[in-house]
This record gives structure tokens, sequence and C-alpha cells, in this order.
């Protein structure tokens, strides 16, 4: 292969990746994942051709950099327009975290040719090695699970079949799977020979799932599943604003509006966004009284986003939470929930030690210190008196949490039987990430059976069902709210073992088969001589 050509395969790589994943272009959202989701490992593969594996990694960092850098564009109105940060750090910033998902691209390269050296190769071996990868993106260094290729099939009903059984990373092992096949005819018909029988079985495998998939999907509603009309509140605060003492006034009166219209349609539940309440519930005794009144007032019950306090008992420092706080119809104040997935350098700052003053969160809107992480997901009762007295269980992924699909099937497996997620997308500015982090979303779904009522300050809110699509929603830095009758999914029941999806029951089984098989390829790699002489 002339370097041209190469360079030019890893060239496309960028764009193509880049567009697999939903982007606003003028007034339309640009989603084009279930087609371009296959050609990105296709164009990678073929771009490594003829490499050794130490070219192949620096090759395949690259490309990866340039495609992880352009979708995480959004990260320069994170630290420059809300964070105040320099704009040469703000430049620098979206490069440096496309970094830590480009080393995995490398690893994937590297790996990949050494197996091609060996006579390994398949598409079955790209597929292991991919979804492995991605699910160390996950916990790796605390993990940064962003623009996991499975994703681009949000919009791919038959794909999202799978879901529950295998999760996100289900749905990237088909993509790459056939995408490598894809590799191989082109490869193959490049070189002017026939592509091998194992490409297409693996092709006539792809296409055959999609209809497992549809199959496979969740049914869309329990003919025995009580409904709960919940509403979803945006109240598209702005972030400069959104802690200025002049603005808490006006903030509590456009979400109390908000919620008074939801009820007039019937809502049982409010759902407020993250830290919408701008100030402390616990230790501010009006703010409490007043939304109490307005719990009273409106005869519904409320899930309200705000700062969680509490008092250190080994050194007396107060800590903060980034919590959801359960109020019930009747002004009784329940259990409260601190998300226990952290923002790094958002909400606390690693090593701060290391790091000195030079530094800081982010998150500076809640606390110049760091955010404390809560103790886990852990689903929450939410008491309803109409019309007859009953609690409704219900998990609360507040933001970040929901990139973790792992620490999510948890809320459900302990018993919740709908989402309601709390986020405040306004750090993304008008970009893609407000659509990529609803995607994001829909497969939480998708993957546990139940459906998710999104809460965020300036959009997207939305109701997904239980099949991961997206029923209602709003635009982007709009005020407004969608309200739906959610049938509630009964998870576990009386026995833990039983009900809710297998991926709920047993987690990322896939994924670390992926890892089991990857070793053992490996191993059989290094006792294995060069099949072929690469350039």
């Amino acid at each position: 292969m002339s370097r041209r050509a190469r360079w030019t395969l890893l060239a496309l790589f960028v764009p193509v990746t880049f567009l697999s994943f939903p982007h606003p272009v003028a007034d339309r959202v640009v989603d084009l994942g279930w087609a371009l989701g296959w050609l990105g490992p296709a164009l990678l593969i073929l771009g490594l051709d003829g490499l050794s594996p130490r070219q192949a990694g620096r090759h395949a960092f690259l490309a990866g950099l340039g495609a992880a850098s352009a979708i995480l564009h959004w990260i320069y109105v994170v630290t420059v327009v809300h964070g105040h940060a320099p704009v040469v750090l703000g430049m620098l910033a979206p490069v440096a975290l496309a970094s830590y998902l480009a080393a995995f691209t490398a690893a994937f390269g590297a790996g990949w040719v050494l197996l091609r050296r060996r006579g390994l190769d398949s598409p079955t071996a790209a597929a292991l090695l991919w979804t492995a990868l991605e699910h160390g993106r996950s916990f790796v260094l605390s993990g940064f699970p962003w623009a996991t290729l499975g994703y681009a099939q949000h919009q791919n009903p038959a794909l999202l079949g799978l879901a529950p059984w295998a999760g996100v990373y289900g749905l990237s092992f088909v993509t790459v799977l056939g995408g490598a096949a894809l590799a191989q005819v082109a490869s193959s018909l490049r070189d002017r020979r026939p592509p091998p029988l194992g490409a297409w079985v693996t092709l006539a495998v792809v296409v055959a799932l999609h209809p497992v998939g549809l199959l496979l999907r969740t049914p869309v509603s329990d003919p025995q599943a009580v409904a709960v009309r919940i509403a979803a509140l945006q109240g598209n605060i702005d972030q400069n604003v959104k802690w200025s003492p002049e603005w808490v006034e006006r903030t509590l009166q456009v979400y109390e509006q908000l919620s008074r219209e939801s009820v007039a349609r019937g809502a049982q539940i409010v759902v407020w966004p993250e830290t919408a309440v701008p100030g402390a519930i616990e230790s501010d005794p009006l703010l409490r009284a007043r939304l109490t009144a307005l719990a009273r007032e409106t005869g519904a019950a409320y899930l309200v986003g705000g700062v969680g306090l509490e008092r250190d008992p080994h050194d007396d420092r107060l800590r903060f939470y980034d919590s959801a706080f359960v109020l019930d119809a009747r002004g009784t104040w329940g259990s409260r929930y601190d998300k226990s997935r952290l923002v790094p350098f958002g909400e606390f700052l690693p090593l701060r030690s290391w790091f000195g003053v030079s530094l800081r969160a982010l998150a500076s809107g809640i606390s110049t210190l760091d955010v404390s992480p809560g103790d886990g997901p852990r689903p929450l009762s939410i008491s309803l008196f109409d019309p007859v007295p009953r609690s409704v269980m219900v998990g609360v992924p507040i933001c970040y949490e929901l990139l973790f699909p792992d620490s999510m099937r948890r809320f459900v497996g302990e018993g919740a039987g709908v989402l309601l997620a709390l986020t405040n997308d306004a750090w993304y500015g008008k970009t893609g990430a407000p659509y990529q982090f609803l995607a994001i979303t829909a497969l939480r779904s998708a993957e546990t059976g139940v459906w998710t009522v999104r809460s965020a300050n300036t959009g997207v809110s939305a109701i997904i069902d239980g099949r991961g699509r997206v029923r209602k929603r709003t635009g982007i830095f709009e005020r407004g709210y969608v309200v739906a009758d959610v049938p509630l999914v009964s998870a576990n029941g009386d026995d833990p073992d039983r009900g809710g999806t297998f991926y709920v029951r047993h987690g990322d089984v896939l994924a670390w088969s992926c890892w089991v098989g990857t070793a053992a390829l490996m191993g059989r790699a290094r006792f294995r001589p060069p099949q072929r002489k690469e350039s």
C-alpha cells in the first residue's frame, strides 16, 4: 500500500467516526451512526495493513486522536466559556482528553497487526479486541467511556434489541464484526483476490443478528405494570448566572411555574434537573419551607437536584455533594441520593496534593473544594397518595453516572422501576454533546428495560421507553417540560435472581468474555511464528 493511500484511509477515519455520533448542523441534528458506524473500524483496519505492530500503534494513535478531538470539541466550551480557563488551555483540553481515548485506539492497532502477523486476524478477533478495550475505557484511570462505538447504533432498533442481553458493548461487538468483515472484502478486491468465505459468512451473521435483535427486544409494556404520570422540567438557566445571588429568586420562580404547569397536566412526580435548586436545602430553612409549600399546594411528589451538605465526623469539615432530594405531596422530605461517579477535573481534582493550588475543579459553582462522592447506586422510594397511598422505587442517576452502564443496572437490580435522570448539559453549549448524552441515556433504558425520564437544565430533556426509543423530547436552550404516563417495571420482585433483563441480572458478561478471548488470542500469538512478512 502506498503512503498516500494509507494516510487517505486513516484521514477518512476521522470524519467518519465524528459523524457516527450526533451533531447539530444549522437547525438539524445529523445522526448517521446507523450507517457510518460500520465504516470507521473498516477504514482503520485497512489503513494499518502492511505496518509493524509498533508502526500500527503510532498510526492508530494519530487517527484516534484526530477523531476523538473532533468528537470532544465541546470540552473547549466547558473549559473556556464556563470554566473561564485561558483560550490556549481550552484548545489543548480536548486534545488532552482525546489522548486518553486514542491510547486505546493505538492498543487496538498494535494488537490487531500483531494478530495479523501471526495469522490470527479475523473479524471475530477484531471484535473481541476492540470491545475489550472499549470496556477498559469504563474503568482504567477511573474511566471515560464517551463515544463508545455501540452508541452509534442508538437509532438502529434491531441492534438495540441486543442491549438487554449484552449492553452497549454488544452493539460495539457487532458493529466491529461487520466493519472488519467489510475490510476483508475491500482488501481482497483491492488485491484482485476473491474475498474469503469467512468474510461473507460473517456479514451474513451480522445481517441475521438484526431480525434476531428485533425478536429479543424488551416488550413495549407489561400489562400488569402500573403507570405514573411523570414530568421532567427544563428551566434553561444559563450556566454563567446559575449560582449568582441575583438569580436565586428568578430561578425558583421559573421552576415553581413549570411545576404548576406540569401538575396541571396531571403530573404525579415532578423532576427538577441536577443542582436546579440554587442553595443548600438542608441548611436554609426558608428555602426548605418554600419547596415544602409548593409540594403541598400542587399535591405532587418532587425529585429535586441540589447541593447536599454533611459534616465530616473526623475533622468537622463541611462536605459537599451533588444530590437529589425526595419530597412527597404532603411536604415530607424523604431520602437523599448523592452522586457517586464524579467528573475528574470537573467535580474533583485528581492528585490535588500534586497539582497544588494552580488548578481547581471547574465546578466552582457548587464549591471551591472537591465534591464528595456518594456511597453508590441505590434506588429511592417516593410516596404517592393519589388515588391510594403507595411507594414508587426510582433510580436517580445524576449526569456523569449515566456513562457507566454497570453502575446504572444496579439501580434496577435493586428494585427501581424507572430511572429519573438528572443532568445539567448547559456546560456543553450548542454542540453535539447534549445529543450524544441523550443517546447514551437511551442505551441505559435499552439495557435495563425500564423507562427513563431525563430532566436537563438546558436540554435535552426526554421521555425514553424501555426499548431505548425517545418518545418525547425538548430542544436545547429552551424553557419547558415533558410529561408522560410511564409504566413502572418490576425488576426483581421478591427474588433478586429473577426479573429484569439479562444485562441487569448479570452485567457485562460479553465484555468480560471479550477480555478472555483477547487474552487467549494474544497468548496463542506469543507462541506462534509470523505467518507473513509486513513492510
